[in-house]
């Protein structure tokens, strides 16, 4: 079976998602739609085969499978709630920007029977799936510590950088502890002059006194996207820019030398939104959802909140 697809936002991620839904085997993309005439014939040219909307309630819903949403933050909510009640979607990053219009779309998604997928591209990628798996096994002993450092993006007019940039290592640290922290401090502020905050400091504490640092700007001259994991034996650094090498680990022979030994694993390097997408495709062929349940949306919407 091939479902069908429509894309509501062909925007700056809209391409990129479209991009992946044509190279599965398992979708098919119906109709793209966005207010913008450029964007429109952006899409043409990319998908002459499709059909093109500017307003998404003239949209026919009865025979599409999955809509995609990638419009500004703003809208998400308004749009997720509108479409899950006729079909199944898949929703650019963060879903909503408060725990309230999450709750309700998660009643939405389960009376409607319509699955509820969200953009959270990271927790998909090669590199993240190998940390999970050291974590789980204990490969270097006890998680300690982890620090985070996202830097550079487009600066948003209708929400700040932790829901923008922070969002993806919640979402992150949502799928690798399996809990939420249990103490959270935050610093937010300006570094230019911009509607909203621009740059953060976070630090939050998880149970078994796992330590996390986190910071988020979009003011920088190059962009950064690294992750560092601290265990008992060793350190796991994740950087995710690099085309190869994203993971390094580092090793010591003990605790009394500063001298390490370094690893570079192999990990798969399929794009993460290609591997999300066919995530989609099995859980809808399978009639599950297995990453996104047990109130993970708004396990990950209340620490933002809290943020």
């Amino acid at each position: 079976m091939i479902y069908k697809v429509a894309i509501i936002g062909y925007g700056y991620w809209g391409p990129k998602l479209a991009r992946n839904i044509q190279n599965s085997n398992e979708f098919q993309i119906d109709y793209i739609v966005d207010t913008s005439k450029k964007n429109l014939i952006n899409a043409k040219k990319s998908f002459p085969l499709s059909r093109f909307l500017n307003d998404y309630k003239k949209l026919d819903t009865s025979k599409i499978d999955l809509v995609v949403i990638s419009t500004p933050t703003i809208t998400h909510y308004k749009l997720a709630a509108h479409f899950l009640k006729y079909s199944n979607i898949l929703i650019e990053k963060p879903l909503a920007l408060n725990n309230h219009d999450v709750k309700k779309l998660e009643r939405i998604s389960k009376k409607s029977k319509n699955k509820l997928f969200v953009d959270y591209p990271f927790i998909f990628s090669g590199s993240i799936r190998l940390i999970n798996n050291i974590i789980r096994k204990k490969k270097y002993g006890k998680l300690l510590e982890i620090e985070s450092f996202r830097e550079q993006a487009p600066i948003r007019k209708d929400s700040d950088v932790v829901w923008d940039l922070g969002v993806h290592d919640i979402s992150i640290l949502r799928f690798l502890l399996k809990s939420n922290p249990i103490k959270i401090k935050s610093i937010k502020y300006n570094t230019v002059k911009t509607k909203q905050k621009d740059t953060a400091y976070i630090n939050l504490n998880y149970k078994n006194n796992i330590k996390v640092f986190i910071k988020n700007s979009w003011i920088s001259p190059v962009k950064i996207r690294i992750m560092k994991f601290k265990f008992e034996k060793g350190i796991v650094i994740c950087d995710e820019n690099e085309p190869i090498y994203k993971l390094k680990v580092f090793t010591r022979k003990n605790n009394k030398t500063m001298i390490y030994k370094l690893e570079l694993p192999e990990i798969d390097l399929s794009e993460p939104l290609f591997n999300l997408i066919e995530y989609v495709a099995k859980s809808m062929k399978t009639n599950s959802n297995l990453i996104f349940k047990k109130n993970f949306n708004i396990d990950i919407t209340r620490v933002l909140e809290k943020i």
